[in-house]
């Protein structure tokens, strides 16, 4: 249970926070402290197992039908990982009461930052693939929120949107793998799939599934080409993008190679795939990062370019590569949360980021210098830091390609380039911010530069000491740890590797001393013979032809909506039937239309009558439309007629339905009335010709269709449900039954369907300001006595039938869906008869609430099966005995069937009290 508390924390302090004032800044930042404190309280009593060797695992079933549960699993890659997301995450909790300003809404702000951790949390430590993408995807939505947290900015805005885009069509990339992954190996549990490396590999869904894989990494870890959308969510306040793009979002998709190099690893295609990606967003990165004159654009290109070195680690394919690239996935995390929150600070003491504007900071700021200036020196590789030793293990490693002919001398080569390029980023970032210009320059900057309150200091204070101690000494600090994570990630024994900072004099030595050299070098001739400050280095923009590809869509969009949606249900209902047609026509077309020989019944005249006026009603209703009060009289009464039709053939529950739906509908088409004129105009006869052949074509089709089913033998799924609704279902009533237990789920869905198409109905109508259209006729008297009378008389009557008919639902003709009706109905007359004020004053709730409570019964009840060890919905029975009462069969879908009824109650009253609205006047 400690597992399940640790992964669904989080999602609780969101909750909690989300319900807090957001002047309550301390409270706040308390709270959140308190629920990551406490996760990593709980994940940290794990670590002792998983350093023995074991996994912790918990699991509930939850998919059974396909092998899936709903679980978590600990090894020493998920225990590296999550402590980065948490112990990042409780640092960024500190810096964020102090970063935001007085007045922003910090309880919203923390509220998404652990539910972002949360989602994190799911992705590394969820014990099948299935699990993984919805965290997955999870993450990509909280960060979107994240990321536009400052939504009154077009740029927040358009950087969020940017993000979810591409991480999300990635996202859509890696479910498609997941399917092919589950399909190959035959499980989505991960012990499995981890342990079915050969059999995928050897699978023709290999090279699909991988490529798909990789695309949900490459779009998470902004590879290129899919690398533009970090720096754009730089728009995001800094402590976003500190935990964001440091150790947790951008790192999810390094995670996912890590975790399924077991799996999709050992190949060609994952060698040239994954370390050709590396390669071009390590050189591209680095390139741009040292022409960036924002501090937070520069630390976001640099991120981008470290993000390539790992995913380049993973596709060289080799056992220290991995190691490599796990150490390099902590160090980065460390040295750049740093940075970036020194970004920040730099930002809200100056007022700006500006590298252009910002001169000579030592001199005010030195102790936020000194702790900048090393974390840069990390993200540098300068010796004695953590960022040394891994890159010197990147180096080392590039050069053990010698099987691979011309990549051997090649990789090197553009490794050491590309640490060039790091150290001369690195430079700048230390020398334009704090050395450049002159001191008396610091006056023309937006605000006069200090050094910020102690406490907002000390989360880059903890991270650089952390930088410090790895970097001495390695082997006291992460060596334990980065052992269990890289073992976890290469999935069996490792070679031994010795974890020093000195190795002697050898050629990685070699390379990171010409990187520093070099780089260092590189920058001071630009500084001396190029003015980076009005240099643009104007490549390739991803962003730009993002834009340009959007805004493409969207026109073309525009032009079909026009052609398509003019306003006028005449035409959607003609391309809808014309689309029907063309469906239906293809198959008879292609293989003949042939009807079955079962005999038909003969049914009794009175029956055929009643079949007839039915008919006869429909055709008058479709030739009367103009005449609209008489059309709707029409449609009710071929609405009544196919009520009776139910009976006839046995379907009381139908039946019963099918009279009320038409009570309800009827009153809603009286309703719509007052909207429109009293008739409506002619139609062209050539049009009324065209829709007349359309019309017969289609109802001559399905009539067909129906024809040709009902004359072949079919076997029947019913016997199942007849036999089983009692045994199974507590119920005789096979009907409700299966309503509210066999497809309880799909019920679900459709009482939240008609729960939010209530509300899009109110939420649509009552900003609408019409006035009604003036009726001849109308009584001068709108609460008559006589009806004001018989619905007193009514309601009480019809809540006690309402009632009968859901208790009884489960065993006779009812249920919560009628019985929602009856009292709906009941209720409207209240209003028509009484008016809104009256029956308001009287009711104390609105029918929202109804809405929310029945979704929340509904849904409560499935939640309810897990916690027995069931799966969602599923219901059980029981036969207590009473005093007096006797026997009494109850059953747990009866919960069910309540929720199902007040939605339907809600929803009819809200959607029809919506349009009987008047203004100026009280409603009804």
């Amino acid at each position: 249970m400690s597992l399940l508390a640790a992964a669904l924390l989080p999602f609780l302090g969101a909750g909690l926070l989300a319900g807090q004032a957001n002047n309550a800044r301390d409270r706040c930042a308390w709270l959140a402290g308190a629920v990551v404190a406490i996760t990593i309280g709980l994940l940290g009593s794990m670590a002792p197992a998983i350093a023995d060797g074991n996994i912790v695992r918990a699991s509930w079933s939850w998919l059974p039908s396909i092998g899936v549960n709903f679980g978590f699993r600990v090894d020493g890659l998920a225990l590296l990982f999550a402590g980065l997301v948490l112990g990042i995450g409780l640092v960024i909790v500190l810096y964020a009461r102090y970063y935001l300003a007085e007045g922003e809404p910090i309880a919203r702000f923390y509220a998404l930052l652990l539910l972002f951790m949360g989602a994190m949390q799911g992705v590394v430590l969820a014990d099948n693939l299935i699990l993984l993408v919805i965290f997955w995807e999870l993450t990509g939505l909280s960060s979107f929120l994240l990321i536009g947290f400052w939504s009154r900015r077009a740029d927040a805005r358009q950087g969020a949107r940017m993000a979810l885009t591409l991480t999300g069509g990635g996202g859509l990339a890696l479910l498609a793998g997941v399917v092919l992954i589950g399909e190959a190996v035959g499980s989505y549990d991960l012990d499995a799939v981890l342990a079915a490396g050969p059999v995928m590999r050897a699978h023709p869904y290999y090279l699909p599934a991988l490529v798909l894989v990789l695309l949900g990494a490459f779009t998470k870890s902004a590879q290129f080409p899919f690398h533009f959308w970090l720096p754009q969510a730089m728009a995001a306040p800094t402590p976003v993008s500190a935990y964001l793009h440091s150790a947790t979002l951008v790192k999810a998709g390094v995670f996912l190679l890590a975790r399924l190099y077991p799996l999709l690893g050992g190949s060609d295609a994952w060698f040239y795939l994954v370390s050709g990606a590396g390669v071009a967003t390590l050189l591209l990165g680095a390139v741009l990062a040292l022409f960036q004159h924002d501090l937070k654009g520069l630390l976001a290109y640099s991120t981008i370019s470290h993000l390539g070195l790992i995913t380049l680690l993973f596709g060289l394919d080799r056992p220290l590569a991995v190691v490599a690239g796990v150490f390099h996935i902590i160090n980065h995390a460390t040295f750049k949360a740093s940075l970036f929150m020194a970004a920040g600070i730099i930002d809200h003491e100056c007022g700006t980021r500006d590298m252009r504007r910002l001169h000579h900071l030592y001199r005010y700021m030195p102790y936020t210098a000194t702790l900048a200036m090393t974390a840069a020196a990390a993200m540098a590789g300068v010796p004695l830091l953590n960022g040394f030793l891994s890159k010197e293990m990147f180096f080392a490693e590039t050069l053990l390609l010698g099987e691979r002919g011309a990549l051997a001398w090649a990789l090197p080569v553009v490794a050491t380039v590309a640490g060039l390029f790091s150290v001369a980023y690195s430079v700048r970032f230390i020398h334009d911010v704090f050395f450049n210009g002159r001191a008396g320059e610091a006056a023309d900057m937006p605000g006069m530069p200090h050094e910020p309150p102690r406490w907002m200091r000390v989360p880059v204070e903890l991270l650089v000491l952390l930088c410090l101690l790895v970097g001495i000494l390695p082997g006291l600090t992460v060596a334990p740890l980065l052992h269990l994570a890289a073992s976890a990630a290469y999935g069996s024994e490792l070679p031994h590797y010795n974890l020093a900072v000195w190795h002697g004099l050898n050629l990685p030595l070699l390379m990171s001393i010409v990187a520093l050299a070099g780089g260092v070098a590189a920058y001071l001739a630009l500084h001396r013979w190029v003015n980076l400050h009005t240099l643009e280095l104007t490549a390739y923009s991803g962003a730009a032809a993002f834009e340009r590809l959007l805004a493409g869509l969207l026109a073309g969009a525009r032009r079909v909506t026009r052609r398509l949606d003019d306003g006028r249900l005449g035409r959607y209902m003609l391309l809808l039937l014309l689309a029907a047609i063309a469906a239906g026509a293809w198959p008879l077309w292609r293989f003949g239309y042939q009807p079955g020989d079962v005999p038909g019944q003969t049914s009794p005249p009175i029956v055929a009558a009643i079949w007839l006026v039915g008919l006869v009603a429909a055709v008058a209703a479709t030739v009367l439309h103009r005449q609209r009060l008489a059309a709707v009289i029409l449609l009710g009464i071929a609405g009544l007629v196919v009520g009776l039709a139910f009976v006839y053939l046995s379907a009381p529950d139908l039946a019963l339905t099918q009279i009320l739906v038409e009570m309800a509908s009827l009153i809603l088409l009286l309703l719509a009335l007052g909207r429109l004129p009293a008739g409506a105009p002619a139609e062209p006869l050539a049009r009324r010709l065209r829709d007349a052949g359309i019309g017969l074509l289609a109802g001559g089709g399905v009539a067909a269709l129906l024809y040709g089913v009902l004359t072949r033998p079919t076997v029947s799924i019913s016997d199942y449900f007849l036999s089983q609704a009692y045994p199974l279902g507590g119920g005789r009533n096979a009907v409700n039954v299966i309503i509210v237990d066999f497809r309880g789920f799909d019920t679900l869905g459709e009482i939240g369907v008609l729960g939010l198409a209530a509300l899009i109905i109110y939420a649509v109508l009552r900003r609408l300001s019409w006035a009604p259209r003036p009726q001849a006729g109308l009584a001068a008297d709108r609460h008559p006595l006589l009806l004001t009378l018989l619905s007193g008389l009514l309601l009480p009557l019809a809540t006690v039938v309402a009632v009968f008919l859901l208790l009884r639902g489960h065993n006779l003709p009812g249920g919560g869906f009628i019985a929602g009706l009856v009292l709906g109905l009941a209720l409207l007359v209240q209003y028509l008869a009484r008016g809104r004020a009256w029956v308001d004053a009287r009711l104390h709730t609105g029918f929202e609430l109804w809405i929310a409570a029945g979704l929340l019964l509904a849904g409560l009840t499935g939640v309810a099966a897990w916690l027995f060890g069931h799966p969602f919905l599923t219901s059980t029975t029981g036969h207590p005995v009473l005093p007096l009462l006797g026997e009494l069969p109850l059953a747990s879908a009866m919960a069910f069937d309540l929720g199902v009824f007040a939605v339907v109650v809600g929803a009819t009253l809200l959607a029809l009290l919506s349009l009987a609205r008047r203004q100026g006047r009280e409603a009804c």
